[in-house]
């Protein structure tokens, strides 16, 4: 494993009953997810049932052994994992059914919203037909809050080491009318940061923004601030994904809080990938001390052993947080969201309502 292992559910340091009951607290929590991947949130069973349909592929089709294949020795090695997963993902059967149990382990933890980043990139160049995968997203979206009530919207992001003719491809399906789906909301870049500068980026972010999308790429994951610069400067970012190098910069620090910018923080993620070395070292704390909004995530959660409740867990551990500090931490993501005025005001009430009601009790 990486130096430390990602956390499970139950990994996170117990102390005793409060422990217990803030885990009993966040399990009920309503509460919405920022930075969440399509692909990456594919559960055990599901990646041993698209294994099991596509035997040509190396993932083991045996859940136990998938533990073992997610196993990451460094941020590369996750990505070729990640890919061979990808590649599991086949036909518009596979996306819908993927897409549709995301959305069910979402319900089973309390989220109410959640902006899921999928890229299409990687099914349509895979052959999937461009509409045909538009479709399956639709109707997995439309049945998963029909059916559990979480309400999806979409990240349609870039695969950065695909390079530029990713870039094309993904800005084309994201603004044509004729097949970009309702449920689109925003547009990202993902993928490794290393040798993918974020500024040759900018004309392709210039095309969603005019189209309406929002801006959230990741920044400053495995490289450094000025990544975060750049996005902010070159792509318009609303959000910064992960942004984790920005404690070593106090001036950006400052912008951030300043400037009410956003970071969608995944602790267990950063430590599986080794973008940061140690529970312990994570900037977490910083972030808050400067005033930084901040939101908290679950990336890929069953490729590093966790889910968002954990990923609260351990937040809560960092920040030293009470129910009313991990219910504030709820509702910075409900602030931080691309929901309009009224479905924020209704999930920030719920919250509300929730938590009084579980303090009185």
């Amino acid at each position: 494993m990486l130096g430390e292992a990602p956390l499970s559910a139950s990994s996170v340091p117990a102390t005793g009953s409060a422990d217990r009951d803030l885990r009993a607290f966040i399990a009920g929590l309503p509460k919405a997810e920022l930075h969440v991947h399509h692909v990456g949130s594919a559960s055990p069973r599901i990646v041993s049932e698209l294994a099991a349909r596509h035997r040509d592929s190396k993932v083991p089709s045996d859940p136990e052994a998938l533990a073992e294949y997610f196993t990451f020795t460094d941020f590369a090695h996750f990505i070729e994992v990640y890919l061979s997963v990808v590649d599991l993902i086949r036909t518009p059967e596979d996306v819908r059914l993927l897409t549709y149990e995301v959305a069910r382990d979402l319900a089973r933890q309390q989220v109410r919203y959640a902006e899921l980043t999928l890229t299409p990139f990687s099914s349509t160049r895979r052959g999937i037909d461009e509409r045909a995968f538009m479709e399956a997203i639709e109707d997995a979206r439309k049945s998963a809050e029909a059916e559990f009530g979480t309400v999806l919207r979409w990240c349609f992001d870039i695969p950065g080491e695909a390079g530029l003719q990713s870039a094309e491809e993904t800005v084309r399906l994201a603004t044509d009318d004729r097949i970009r789906p309702e449920g689109l909301a925003s547009f990202g870049l993902g993928g490794p940061e290393i040798g993918v500068p974020r500024p040759q980026f900018k004309p392709f972010f210039d095309q969603a923004i005019a189209a309406g999308l929002r801006s959230v790429p990741h920044s400053g994951e495995t490289t450094g601030p000025q990544s975060v610069w750049d996005a902010l400067n070159e792509l318009g970012a609303e959000r910064i994904g992960h942004g984790t190098s920005s404690a070593q910069d106090p001036a950006l620090l400052a912008h951030l809080a300043e400037r009410r910018i956003p970071l969608e923080v995944c602790p267990t993620s950063n430590i599986a990938t080794r973008a940061v070395r140690t529970l312990d070292e994570h900037p977490l704390r910083q972030f808050q001390q400067a005033g930084v909004l901040i939101t908290i995530n679950s990336d890929d959660p069953p490729m590093f052993g966790t889910d968002l409740n954990n990923e609260y867990a351990v937040a809560a551990r960092l920040l030293d947080l009470d129910e009313r500090g991990v219910a504030d931490l709820a509702k910075n993501a409900v602030e931080a969201s691309f929901l309009d005025a009224a479905g924020k005001a209704r999930l920030a009430a719920e919250i509300d309502t929730y938590t009084a009601g579980r303090l009185a009790g």
